[in-house]
């Protein structure tokens, strides 16, 4: 008798991102220049660092621009999971209501920042981010972490299908 082991949370997270990353693949292998994977590099760097602007006039819509209006959208952060771009745009505003509206003088810093462009229309970013500021209190405060994001590009437009993201240790 062959006994199959049970498929637990993290098998099947793993299967959800390797299944995630298949579907991005374009129908053919077409080869990318140095440049052109530069270019798309980016493009998407810079759409990055521009919704997480937080000098930006609207920071939760831009926040939430990286992500598709349609589909599925896997999202782990915090011990958690979400599957649907409402459960994510849900975790996105209680973040944005809870923390991000209470932090005083913030400066979202990129401490390093990975493309690595798998084809015309899938990318990995890798990047590790902290935001200083002060707390409502006036004391310094800091937070930041680590954040892993495949990207699809769709109509156009380059956008999160699966991402993790970790925070640093306090302290």
């Amino acid at each position: 008798m062959i006994t199959v082991p049970p498929i637990t949370f993290w098998r099947a997270l793993s299967l959800v991102a390797f299944t995630s990353l298949l579907a991005c693949r374009p129908d053919t292998d077409a080869a990318l220049t140095p440049a052109e994977r530069q270019d798309i590099a980016s493009a998407i760097e810079q759409r990055v660092k521009k919704a997480y602007d937080l000098g930006a006039e609207d920071v939760l819509a831009g926040m939430l621009s990286l992500y598709p209006q349609e589909g599925p959208v896997y999202s782990a952060s915090g011990g958690t999971v979400t599957t649907t771009r409402d459960s994510l745009e849900t975790a996105v505003r209680r973040f944005w209501n809870y923390v991000g509206r209470n932090m005083r003088d913030p400066k979202w810093e990129w401490t390093m920042m990975q493309v690595d462009v798998l084809s015309p229309t899938s990318a990995v970013m890798t990047a590790t981010y902290r935001v200083p500021h002060l707390t409502p209190a006036g004391q310094p405060h800091v937070i930041g972490g680590a954040w892993t994001a495949v990207f699809a590009k769709r109509a156009g437009e380059w956008v999160i299908v699966h991402e993790h993201l970790s925070d640093s240790p306090a302290p």
